[in-house]
This record gives C-alpha cells, structure tokens and sequence, in this order.
C-alpha cells in the first residue's frame, strides 16, 4: 500500500488561547489584517474583543455573509480585502466564516470572481493571503482542511473548492470559544465530525495516519456529543465535554482531509440546498444507511473499525449512530416534507456529487432511490 501524508497547518490547541492572534501575526510580519467572522459575533461583543486584543492589527471586519456562503459574498469579502490593503485574514466562525475567509483570501490576489472556479474545474492560483483560523464550533475541522463549501445561489449550487492555498497558516482552537454554542447546533456540528471521521476512514482514499484519526475522533463523539449538548449542572464535566468536542473536531479534520469525505456527504448537498437542513444533521442523517452499505467492503475494514469503538459489529454501529441522532433531538426521515416521486428523483440525480464515488461499494441510483424513499416513508 503506498500513501502519502502531509498537513501543512500549524496547531495551537487550548483555552485561552484565542488572545495569541497578534503573537501569530507578529511572528509571520504582518500588521493589517482583516476579520471575518458572523452577524452575531458582532453583536455580542466577541468580534470586538478580538480586535481589542489584537493591539491594531485586525483593522477591519467583514460580517455581512450568509450561512452556506455565497460566492457573491465571496467576492464581497476579497473587495474588502484589496481596498483596505490587508496582509492577512482573521476566520472566526464555523464552517460558514472559514470556508467564506479561505476563498476570500485567494480571490482578492486575482482580478476575478470566485464563480468561475466554483463546480467549474478550474484550479484557483497558488497565490494566497496567510489566514489565522478561530474555530467557534466543534464540527467542521475547516481550520485543518484546504476545502471551501460554497453556494451559488443563482444557479442552485452548492459545492466544495479544493486549493492547497485554502489551508490556513494557523488554526488557534479555543474551546472557549464553543461554550455558548447552542445545543441543536453542538449536535448538528457534532454529528459533522462523526460523519467526517467514519467517512474519512471507509473512503477509497484511506491510510493509515488519517484512519487513526478517524477512530480517535469517533471515539470522542460517542463518548462526549450527547454531554456537550446538554445543560449541566456539573460545570466541570460540561466543559470537559466541549473540549473534548474540540479535540474531536479537530482530529477529524486531519482524518478527512486527503481521504476526502464520501457518500452521506454526496447526499447532504441536496438536502441543504433543497431542503435547508443543516449540513451536519443533513450528513448524519444517511451515515447509519451507508455504515450498512459499506459494512463488508475492504475486506470488512467497517467491522473492525465498529469493534475497535466497542460495538458488536458495524450493523451494531449503525443502530447506535440512529439512536444518536434521536437522542439529540435530530431528524431521523424525511417525513414531515411529504415528498413525492418528483423530488425523490431529484434527490437521486443532484446527490451524483463526486464525493459519492469515494464510496467503497458503488452506489447505484436505485439505492439511493430506495434509501430516499424508506427516509420519506413511501413504500
């Protein structure tokens, strides 16, 4: 078996550590930087604070972006970049904010929109602003990955772009930053890196380092989503959850990464675009259907991989994955939006993505047709 590894982001995990965005800076000679980062972390202080802390070297915020960023909003934020004369880029958020800053700051070095390298082909140039990453959520392990999410919503698309320039030059990981994270958004992002990791180690992508990834960090999520997403009394064990979901978050992003992420990924597209569930829940929701599906594939690497996190076997896994899911108050079908044979078949068609071919066993139309209509309850 031939593999390669390599992950170029610097790691600062801890709490705290979020005031160490000018040391960073400060270290790589940079002084005009622009933060990105959500609406409601300026409305609650927390972006302020950050630029307090920065000493003057975040001189400008850029908020106004949407969940599932645009690429409209993409260009916006690289506009913002080149007439402030920023050198660097700030990511604090979710996935929304990082996948919205890693575009943003390769866009603005090119006299282009980033449209026309969203689903397109064409590869972005090298070129990039450095971007310190600040994740505010245990879920998308977007501060490790060189992968952008986007949305184009003029055309009804949503898709990733993958730029080695996409990797962040530090991910600052505070998980402090996640304890106000509501719990309906803890298990969705939770549910995120669930689906990360198992994906990650069943893709035809796999090796070895990523697969130790992928099992540490599934072990985290068992063991610590459902306390993290909870209200506790215990004020102790409620923060050892949250970092935990960190470490977690974290871990699969390296897991995921090369591996790439495959089938409930595919299949969370559609459901976000069409249907706006969010992305975390859309990809738990089918995880238990393909752990099914790819149980005895590579020589039943899924059975080994359901053992070693202390289950049965994968058939096991999967019933554990769904009772997960209603336990943290997350959809489980695709009742209550009464769907048809006509959407049904646009399901099918729009979740061909090319993370759908990552899949260790070939998925066919007809089981996604079939999966699509059990989740609906049409017979």
């Amino acid at each position: 078996m031939n593999w390669d590894y390599a992950q170029p982001v610097a790691i600062r995990f801890g709490k705290g550590r979020a005031t160490e965005v000018n040391d960073v800076a400060a270290s790589m000679g940079l002084h005009n930087g622009l933060l990105v980062t959500t609406p409601s972390f300026v409305r609650n202080g927390q972006a302020q604070r950050l630029v307090d802390a920065s000493n003057g070297m975040l001189t400008t915020v850029f908020s106004q972006f949407s969940p599932n960023p645009d690429v409209t909003e993409v260009d916006a934020c690289a506009t913002a970049i080149k007439a402030n004369g920023c050198e660097f880029v700030v990511a604090l958020g979710g996935g929304s904010a990082m996948d919205l800053a890693k575009a943003a700051a390769s866009i603005c070095m090119v006299d282009e929109s980033i449209a026309q390298y969203h689903g397109t082909g064409k590869t972005l140039p090298g070129e990039h602003l450095p971007l310190i990453a600040l994740p505010t959520t245990a879920g998308t392990g977007s501060e490790v990955t060189c992968v952008s999410v986007l949305t184009n919503r003029a055309l009804g698309k949503k898709a990733p772009i993958v730029s080695d320039g996409f990797y962040p030059s530090v991910a600052i990981v505070d998980p402090e930053l996640t304890y106000s994270v509501p719990p309906y958004v803890t298990a969705c992002t939770g549910m995120d890196v669930l689906s990360q990791a198992i994906e990650g180690f069943w893709s035809k992508g796999h090796q070895p380092i990523c697969d130790a990834c992928a099992l540490h960090a599934a072990k985290l999520v068992f063991q610590y989503l459902l306390i993290a997403a909870a209200h506790h009394d215990d004020e102790a064990t409620y923060i050892e959850a949250r970092e935990k979901m960190c470490e977690a978050s974290i871990i699969a992003g390296l897991a995921f990464t090369l591996p790439k992420t495959t089938s409930s990924h595919a299949c969370s597209f559609p459901l976000t675009n069409l249907y706006g569930i969010p992305h975390g829940e859309a990809c738990a929701l089918t995880l238990d259907y393909f752990a099914r599906i790819n149980q005895d594939a590579q020589g039943g690497r899924v059975q080994e991989f359901a053992r070693a996190l202390g289950f049965a076997n994968a058939s096991a896994m999967a019933d554990a994955i769904y009772k997960f899911k209603a336990s943290l108050g997350l959809r489980t079908d695709l009742r209550d939006l009464s769907l048809g044979d006509e959407q049904i078949a646009e399901l099918v068609r729009i979740s061909r993505h090319p993370n759908l071919y990552n899949n260790p066993v070939e998925i066919s139309d007809d089981m996604l047709d079939a999966m699509y209509r059990s989740l609906a309850g049409i017979g």
